[in-house]
């Protein structure tokens, strides 16, 4: 492990970190949370009718953030080295970019509008990308496979 932990990993673990907790509270929120926070119509309304796959697919995003979390501390060096570290991380951060990036353009391909929910989404896992990125190319050597 690094002599130092990486603050900007780290930052990003806190994020994805939260992110995750967001999601979960989405569900406990129930449908106006699910509008609130762009999930869509369709959403809200099978989660007003009882419907478990919001749930589900909202609860496999927070098991997924929670994921990527731990990775950014794994490679911040603030816990222990997990399997595939760089590998991971740079998949994390593609995934973050590219979303970021691409999001806005396939709505508006798509024939949508951009929404708040579009717009905000995009520059937040811009954002998230960013520290990622930045963390992984301070760390660099020490996320080398081992």
């Amino acid at each position: 492990m690094p002599k130092h932990v990486n603050i900007f990993l780290v930052a990003g673990a806190l994020l994805s970190a939260s992110a995750a907790v967001l999601h979960l509270c989405i569900i406990v929120g129930g449908p106006d949370w699910y509008r609130f926070f762009g999930a869509g119509e369709r959403f809200a309304v099978a989660a007003a009718n009882g419907h478990s796959y919001p749930a589900f697919v909202t609860a496999g995003i927070a098991a997924i953030l929670s994921v990527w979390s731990i990775y950014a501390l794994a490679g911040a060096g603030a816990i222990q080295r997990l399997p595939l570290l760089r590998t991971v991380l740079v998949g994390i951060t593609t995934i973050y970019m590219v979303r970021g990036i691409a999001f806005a353009p396939a709505v508006i391909a798509a024939g949508g509008p951009i929404t708040p929910f579009v717009l905000w989404s995009s520059v937040i896992c811009l954002g998230l990308g960013i520290v990622h990125l930045v963390g992984m190319i301070q760390n660099w050597r020490a996320l080398r496979p081992r």
